[in-house]
């Protein structure tokens, strides 16, 4: 099979969607690779590297899209990419599709093949392709959030871990799973002190006996998140819902009474964001402020240290690449009941609920899709 790696296009996105050490193995295996120019320059990895690894450096962008059957990415398609997608073609990569109706139409015209990243599952339920930039995303949070809550980026000028005689900040983080957890373990490592709300009891006293008493832990009722909002300085939201848009949990008239120059970061905005006030923004312009409040919603939290989110992200996606190339995406997904969960949209065809309840449009389940054309 010929996989393709186009550039990301995305704003300050700088990872990549296979490595050096991913090209070689599906080299090895038999297959050709397209990697575009300067895919990898902006986490230090030269075009000499993909070369040396089996790839074939290509100066055209549209070329990947044209004649690579499968293509590897990190972010959704941008309108341009979208353009390209053709019938008969495979996308891996990040989705996010639930708040964003227009990347759908896109993508069912296309008649391309989508398989998302964040549905993919893993025995037990876990999401295996999102799990590590949800990881990245939970230690960023407080760092921003720290940052943002400066006097000159319009905070309210409160050292996250205080000092002697000067009381923390307040940190409140909504969601206690893989993001909130840690966000909650930076945000406590810096010295604040902080509040976790979920509305899992398991999940809370998972969180007790991780920490030893040393994060709140509340079950997150309406009355809880309204009343931890009005008293923190900074509120990280880390809730998720697999595939499908995120729970407003913070409405305007909760964020009203905030103090001004307190700071919301939004790790859910990739699927809408639960915030009711929260708009994607980007690493250009990352934060905005609204009733007084800071608000950081970048959409592509983890291509802020895109070196790391890479290798991370491309140890969890190659199996699954491979699995891709090797058999084909209807055998694979046949075969791997995890991988058949991210079977996003398929010849035209929507196949996520999620998605289709948001956005009120018809679906089909996968393994209908699957059956031979």
């Amino acid at each position: 099979m010929r996989i393709g790696v186009p550039r990301e296009i995305k704003d300050h996105e700088y990872r990549v969607g296979l490595v050096p050490a991913g090209v070689a193995e599906l080299v090895h295996a038999g297959h050709e690779v397209w990697v575009e120019r300067g895919a990898g320059a902006g986490i230090g990895i030269a075009d000499e590297r993909y070369a040396a690894a089996g790839a074939r450096l290509v100066d055209d962008a549209a070329a990947i899209w044209r004649d690579a059957g499968l293509i590897v990415k990190v972010k959704e398609p941008q309108p341009a990419e979208r353009a390209l997608l053709h019938d008969g073609q495979v996308l891996f990569t990040y989705l996010h599709l639930a708040p964003d109706p227009a990347q759908t139409a896109d993508l069912l015209a296309s008649g391309a093949t989508c398989i998302a990243y964040e549905t993919v599952t893993a025995p037990g339920g876990a999401l295996p392709l999102l799990t590590p930039m949800s990881e990245v995303a939970g230690r960023l949070a407080p760092q921003v959030g720290a940052h943002a809550l400066e006097k000159a980026q319009g905070g309210r000028g409160v050292l996250l871990g205080g000092v002697p005689g000067v009381a923390p900040a307040d940190v409140v983080v909504l969601g206690g799973g893989v993001a909130g957890s840690h966000a909650a373990a930076v945000a406590a490592g810096m010295g604040a002190s902080v509040s976790v709300l979920d509305r899992s009891a398991a999940v809370l006293r998972r969180l007790d006996e991780r920490f030893g008493g040393r994060v709140r832990t509340l079950t997150a009722s309406r009355e809880a998140v309204a009343e931890q909002v009005a008293q923190a300085d900074l509120v990280i939201g880390a809730v998720l819902v697999p595939g499908a848009a995120a729970p407003k949990l913070v409405t305007r008239a909760m964020l009203a009474t905030m103090r001004p120059g307190a700071v919301v970061v939004d790790i859910a905005i990739d699927q809408g964001g639960c915030f009711e006030s929260s708009r994607p923004t980007t690493h250009s312009q990352p934060t905005y402020v609204e009733q007084g409040i800071v608000h950081y919603c970048v959409a592509n939290m983890p291509g802020a240290v895109a070196r790391t989110s890479t290798l991370a992200l491309t140890n969890a996606t190659l199996p699954f690449v491979l699995a891709l190339a090797h058999r084909g995406w209807r055998q694979a997904l046949a075969e791997d009941p995890h991988l058949r969960a991210g079977l996003a949209l398929h010849a035209g065809r929507l196949a996520s609920e999620p998605v289709a309840q948001a956005q009120d449009r018809p679906w089909v389940a996968a393994e209908l899709l699957l059956a031979p054309a």
